[in-house]
């Protein structure tokens, strides 16, 4: 019975296509794997393991190393300053509110040759002339210069009293011009940049937006980054109303916000970048790695070292939930002298693990926290709002704007906390909720195995308080469910309740 020709056709594909298959080629379908399946050897997600690997807090801390960084290159400590020495151009003074079109890059100039610029740095050196009242023959030690002081030559009496020179009073700090991403930032001024790795192709790259305001004021620098991990949107809008509600003339310091830093992930709705690789498990990078390792190198280097303070923002991930809360290593007393300027918010002690941006930007001298809020895939006002709060605490505290601004009444550091895993699959529903205290022995929830109608109890191993939680899901075997803060501390309120 002869084959009609769309039979032959189908045929050839399939028979074409596990050859490739067979001989290692990709074919096309296969290109687009399902996101489940070999994610980069994640066993458990970070907001899990960052409580699972801390180290413990030391009871009398002392400013401790951050642990070792993977060596990357030679040049993986490259200051910013030598990638960018020149501006391509002044940026414009624009209101952040506005609606603005997107982002364009500006050029990357190319860096002279070595000998070149040394050359040219002695070109533009200015030349030393010998003042025309120098005396041309050298002072002999122990012999009293001709001179008198401040170029008067004439010798003065015997017995004559020279009066004190009065010492020069130090000139006022001035706000200065940022340089960043082949930009100028004047002072008092804000503006819209754009920041790519340089990782797609050139005809498929979209520029990530960066906000910058530079005060009129002298003061520290602050980062903010949101959406490392593309489907954590609360961080996206926390940074955007943090930002757009800055006044370049009444700042003192420069404010420095990416709301997505993982562009390609916030597209597809993921947590990953397009390899599948975490992002928050390759900092500071490496120009020559994986895409991930190339991404997080851009980054660090071409924004985050111009930080002299980070506040790296996240939610929960894999359907669960956080408290309002700030990862920080209290080990480090920088860091914990840091985490007193938020307001209303809970402290959780984790020291961090490898290839976290916070562990590498303490690493290299940049103070830094993780600001923890709320549930991925969702914009949660609440949780908005007392991240957008706490920034804006942090700012007043650091003297960068002045306000009138209401404290609230501190909140614990835990200094000790801990995951209860669930022992059995089926579906979890829980009896408790965020910021609930409860004893050990209590029932948090229950897990229901909807095959045998079997229920079994989740219980508190200590007394603390909910810090975060899974939303009621269907989980399996060792599925971390609540997260409790366990050991607390109040710290003292120093300051005014009320401060203008």
């Amino acid at each position: 019975m002869p084959t009609s020709p769309f039979c032959r056709n189908w045929l050839k594909t399939i028979t074409a296509a596990l050859w490739l298959s067979a001989a290692g080629l990709p074919v096309a379908w296969a290109q687009q794997p399902d996101e489940s399946d070999d994610v980069e050897d994640i066993a458990e997600d970070e907001n899990v393991s960052d409580i699972d690997a801390s180290e413990p807090r030391r009871d009398a801390p002392t400013l401790q190393p951050v642990a070792a960084l993977p060596a990357a290159t030679p040049d993986a400590a490259v200051s910013s300053a030598d990638e960018e020495s020149t501006a391509a151009k002044v940026a414009p003074n624009i209101d952040l509110k506005d609606v603005a079109p997107p982002p364009e890059l500006q050029p990357e100039p190319e860096p002279p040759a070595q000998p070149q610029r040394r050359a040219q740095e002695r070109e533009q050196a200015p030349r030393q002339q010998p003042h025309p009242e120098q005396p041309s023959e050298p002072v002999t030690m122990g012999e009293e210069p001709a001179a008198a002081i401040e170029g008067n030559e004439r010798e003065q009496a015997p017995g004559t009293v020279i009066p004190a020179a009065e010492p020069e009073s130090e000139p006022e700090p001035v706000a200065t011009s940022l340089t960043l991403l082949n930009s100028e930032i004047l002072p008092g001024t804000a503006t819209r940049l754009a920041w790519a790795p340089g990782i797609q192709m050139a005809g498929l790259s979209q520029p990530t937006p960066v906000l910058v305001v530079n005060g009129a004021r002298p003061g520290p620098t602050l980062c903010l980054t949101g959406a490392i991990h593309g489907d954590e949107l609360n961080g996206i809008e926390i940074v955007r109303r943090t930002v757009y509600d800055l006044d370049p003339e009444e700042l003192a310091g420069r404010v420095i916000g990416i709301p997505i830093v993982n562009l390609p992930g916030f597209e597809r709705a993921s947590r990953y970048l397009p390899d599948r690789r975490d992002l928050n498990r390759h900092f500071p990078g490496n120009r020559y790695g994986s895409l991930a390792d190339r991404i997080a190198y851009s980054l660090f280097n071409k924004v985050i070292r111009h930080c002299d303070m980070l506040v790296d923002i996240h939610t929960g991930s894999q359907r669960r939930t956080n408290l309002p809360q700030l990862r920080a290593n209290m080990n480090n007393p920088e860091v914990a002298a840091f985490t007193r300027g938020f307001d209303r918010m809970a402290v959780v002690h984790s020291s961090g693990t490898v290839g976290m941006l916070r562990t590498a930007a303490v690493a290299a001298g940049i103070t830094s926290v993780t600001l923890e809020a709320g549930e991925s895939l969702r914009i949660q006002e609440h949780q908005i709002k007392a991240g957008v709060n706490s920034l804006n605490s942090l700012m007043e505290k650091q003297g960068m704007i002045s306000r009138m601004f209401v404290w609230g009444e501190p909140e614990p550091i835990y200094y000790n906390s801990y995951w209860i895993r669930a022992e059995h699959g089926g579906i979890l529903f829980s009896d408790v909720e965020l910021g609930d205290r409860v004893r050990e022995g209590d029932v948090l929830g229950f897990v229901s195995d909807p095959i045998t109608n079997a229920r079994h109890p989740i219980k508190a191993l200590a007394n603390g308080r909910i810090i975060g939680m899974a939303v009621d899901q269907v989980v399996m075997a060792g599925f971390a469910a609540y997260h409790i803060g366990a050991v607390t501390d109040v710290p003292a309120q120093e300051d005014e309740q009320v401060e203008d």
